[in-house]
């Protein structure tokens, strides 16, 4: 048994990797406005049904499928126009997901070693990260920009375990979102699925599923790694 003062040490052996939107900060209410906003600025609309039925979809294939744009020159504009409208609205107010710096917190003064491994764009993770407070306890910071493939494709978690210094079975993965979960999967590590933006029953593949981040602390990590 770990005498006190040594888990800390202990845990510095295993990792944790965020996904961001939907798990660090509830983006759901910004990215459809910051859409819709653009949609305005060139003369369409985007009622708040298309944008459920493209949530989650990559900002190519929601350009593609709301804009009926294809050039990928038009689309990387639109894609950049987009993520500096969402940025707008939520500095200095990132509506960040209950719980979410205190988990943080709290499993980094355990010694785990902790990512970011997101599909977003590195100005909206640095953003994000910077305005929660969130740099203190990261050791990396993995974002759309470092990546050529998207979730379910693992690679962004098996960039971020490698960041870490560590192999993936150590780490554990901490989702919200199907293809994210399967990404985990793929990549070989355990996953915890936050419910809310999908129902339960899209999660049933991760290890463990919660309703609130505040259920998740360092024993069950060490249960889902098999820590001793």
């Amino acid at each position: 048994m770990a005498m006190p003062g040594q888990i800390g040490t202990a845990m510095q052996s295993y990792g944790v990797i965020f996904d961001m939107d939907g798990v660090l900060v509830d983006s759901y209410d910004a990215h459809q406005r910051s859409w819709q906003m653009l949609a305005d600025e060139v003369g369409l609309s985007i009622t708040s049904e298309q944008f459920a039925d493209t949530f989650g979809r990559t900002s190519r294939d929601i350009i593609e499928i709301l804009f009926k744009v294809t050039d990928s020159a038009a689309i990387r504009r639109y894609d950049d126009r987009k993520e500096a409208l969402y940025r707008e609205i939520i500095r200095g107010q990132v509506p960040a997901m209950p719980g979410a710096r205190e988990l943080v917190k709290d499993l980094h003064a355990t010694g785990l070693r902790l990512a970011v491994g997101s599909s977003g764009p590195p100005e909206n993770v640095s953003l994000v990260c910077k305005e929660m407070g969130l740099d203190l306890f990261l050791k990396t910071q993995i974002t759309g920009a470092d990546v050529n493939r998207g979730k379910p494709d693992p690679q962004v978690f098996l960039l971020a375990a490698e960041q870490l210094g560590l192999p993936p079975r150590r780490c554990v993965v901490i989702e919200d979102a199907p293809s994210g979960i399967e990404a985990a999967r793929r990549a070989g590590m355990p996953c915890i699925a936050l419910s809310g933006s999908h129902e339960s029953e899209a999660l049933s593949k991760a290890d463990q599923v919660v309703k609130r981040l505040d259920e998740i602390h360092v024993e069950l990590i060490k249960a889902l790694i098999g820590a001793p």
